[in-house]
């Protein structure tokens, strides 16, 4: 069985999930709006200069989740979900990942997004396997810090060379399709890189190489 990864924000999406969050949380008055959405706006371009702390950025995005409750969390998502990330589904990408299954490949969904933003994401999207940065909980509730290796970068590749282990898997004929030049770890270790819709030094890394490059917009 073939390995389908996708990563998704600017990928499957036409946005990035972690930072519509930010400011959907800003729209709806759950945080000091000016204040955050300065701090999200800025983290977000050093995402895309390919500089961003992501422990940083975790701590930061993840503190609204330890101080809400699980019940009203939910609630706020489901707001998120049809407000932001239903306009943001891409039918071309939709279609890419049904053909993937329908092809019998093993489909995955891999972020450094937050499992709390990704997880209905993923599953709006019919797949089942979501590898993602992770959210502490204890005693069932979120504690706003993140735990286990973020899901970004070097870490990517380590969260999926664990999940490889546990499973059985292997990278043998693997496709990887992402827009970002943070993913440049996993796209050089897969049969087959695929840029979508890509940043400026992904598109000219994947051009120089003769990877392919598709746009699902």
């Amino acid at each position: 069985m073939r390995l389908a990864l996708f990563d998704l924000d600017n990928t499957l999406l036409a946005g990035d999930s972690d930072h519509a969050w930010g400011t959907f949380l800003c729209d709806r008055g759950l945080v000091d709006a000016e204040a955050y959405r300065a701090r999200n706006d800025g983290f977000y371009q050093d995402y895309l200069a390919g500089t961003l702390d992501v422990r940083a950025y975790q701590d930061f995005c993840q503190e609204p989740l330890g101080r809400s409750e699980p019940e009203q969390l939910a609630a706020w998502h489901a707001e998120f979900m049809r407000d932001f990330i239903e306009p943001m589904v891409l039918a071309k990408g939709e279609a890419l990942v049904r053909r993937h299954h329908e092809q019998g490949d093993q489909v995955v969904i891999i972020t450094a997004t937050n499992r709390f933003i990704t997880a209905p994401i993923a599953a709006r999207l019919g797949v089942d396997i979501l590898l993602a940065t992770e959210c502490e909980m204890l005693d069932g509730r979120y504690t706003g810090r993140m735990t286990d290796i973020p899901c970004f970068q070097e870490g990517k590749v380590a969260r999926l060379e664990r999940w490889l282990e546990e499973t059985g898997h292997s990278l043998d004929g693997s496709y990887f399709y992402s827009d970002s030049r943070n993913d440049l770890p996993l796209l050089e270790r897969v049969s087959h890189p695929v840029a979508v819709d890509p940043d400026p030094t992904l598109r000219q890394i994947a051009e120089a190489r003769g990877w392919q490059v598709i746009s699902l917009r």
